[in-house]
């Protein structure tokens, strides 16, 4: 079936309808069938279903939705929470500015803002009508709803909301996330410091950038730039990846040099250098579980009212218990390979293993908090490479007193 012959079998349908179901029915179609069935029918009644459409724009990227079945003040904490990630986003609304559109003057009536959308105006691409003066100074919006409910003679001047709230060019990301979380509008005008309209920025433009800000942040805890993408090239990524991996190298240096300390003992007791992995992988994983929390703390606006001492306490009774009970696993296992292996003194050996599996986890969890709070400290990003220098700390940690305990207990 052709695309006219799509359109007759269309517009037929829509004659046979009621004003709603015909509005339902053309909602769902390509902008071009849309307008060509509005053009063949009576002014009047292209106008009925053009208003019963809401004229919305095409469903962009999901955004977070009003919260309709929380209470009052569940929402609050929401708004609360997602404000504390808006700080997080740089630059200013004018990287988001879209061309004006739906704009018309005071005097125009209900009547040829309809006759204007259905024939002049893109039919899906229309949320409100921007009422601006010969200045182009912004008197007013206009909804959909407003404009359907209002008497055809009656102009945009008589039922446009007055002094609607609007952001500026210069306005930060941050302030106009906040704003947006707040009176959770579709479409938000951008006005000049004399009120001159100069664009509109979509709410989902906004969302979009706090989530790709967030998503940044797991990168960044191990040296991958904000700015890296799937398609960045492969020299600029190296330029971004690069840095970090050299100071990565450099704290290993450092944890090298530790365990150089301890030649002698790891090369009379074998069984410590199999072991040495085993700690350092599990007392790693406990300081990025509580960097992991510590860092949504942050993003979720939850240190501001949880004291930095009690999360310690936490964490610390935490590592205490999760080392306790890996320790026994892997004390028994060390026990066991050195019986097989004829290594001296198991038993110390195991203790040994016992000891430093908690000593380490308790560790790796206060450093898992400290790290991040020590760079928000010093003004840097908490996220930026804290995996790292998290990773450092408990390598030192938890190799050097497994060697130590196993000189002072074994040797």
């Amino acid at each position: 079936m052709n695309e006219e012959q799509e359109i007759t079998n269309l517009l037929a349908s829509v004659e046979h309808q009621s004003s709603g179901e015909a509005a339902n029915l053309l909602a769902g179609r390509p902008t071009a069938q849309i307008q060509a069935v509005l053009d063949r029918l009576p002014a009047g009644r292209a106008s009925e279903i053009a208003a019963l459409m809401e004229l919305v724009a095409p469903a962009p990227p999901p955004v977070p939705a009003p919260i309709e079945d929380s209470t009052p003040e569940q929402h609050s904490e929401a708004v609360e929470q997602s404000s504390e990630a808006a700080e997080q986003v740089e630059g200013t609304v004018e990287a988001l500015l879209t061309e004006p559109f739906g704009v018309m003057a005071p005097d125009t009536t209900v009547a040829g803002a309809l006759d204007r959308l259905v024939h002049t105006e893109p039919v899906t691409g229309i949320t409100y009508i921007y009422v601006v003066d010969g200045g182009e100074r912004l008197q007013g919006v206009v909804a959909m709803r407003d404009l359907l409910l209002g008497r055809p003679g009656q102009t945009l001047a008589e039922i446009m909301t007055p002094e609607p709230y609007a952001l500026r060019p210069d306005t930060p990301l941050t302030e106009a996330i906040q704003a947006a979380l707040v009176h959770r509008h579709r479409l938000y005008p951008v006005t000049d410091d004399d009120q001159r309209l100069v664009g509109l920025v979509y709410g989902w433009q906004l969302f979009e950038t706090m989530a790709t800000e967030l998503s940044a942040q797991s990168g960044t805890m191990v040296g991958v730039d904000r700015e890296e993408r799937l398609a960045t090239p492969v020299m600029t990524a190296f330029r971004m990846r690069h840095p970090w991996l050299q100071v990565n190298l450099l704290t290993a240096f450092t944890a090298a040099f530790v365990v150089g300390l301890f030649e002698d003992t790891i090369a009379r007791i074998v069984a410590l250098a199999v072991f040495l992995p085993v700690l350092a992988g599990q007392s790693g994983n406990t300081g990025c579980q509580a960097l992991a929390i510590t860092l949504r703390g942050f993003t979720l606006g939850e240190l501001a009212e949880f004291p930095v001492a009690r999360l310690l306490r936490k964490e610390i009774l935490l590592g205490a218990m999760n080392g306790f009970f890996v320790g026994l696993v892997a004390a028994a296992a060390m026990w066991l390979y050195a019986s097989m292996t004829d290594t001296g003194q198991p038993l110390l050996l195991a203790l040994t293993i016992l000891i430093a599996m908690v000593g380490a986890c308790i560790g790796s969890g206060v450093f898992g908090v400290m790290v991040p709070l020590t760079l928000r400290r010093f003004g840097a990003d908490p996220a930026m490479a804290s995996s790292i220098f998290l990773t450092t700390f408990t390598d030192i940690l938890g190799m050097g007193l497994m060697l130590a305990l196993a000189t002072a207990l074994v040797m």
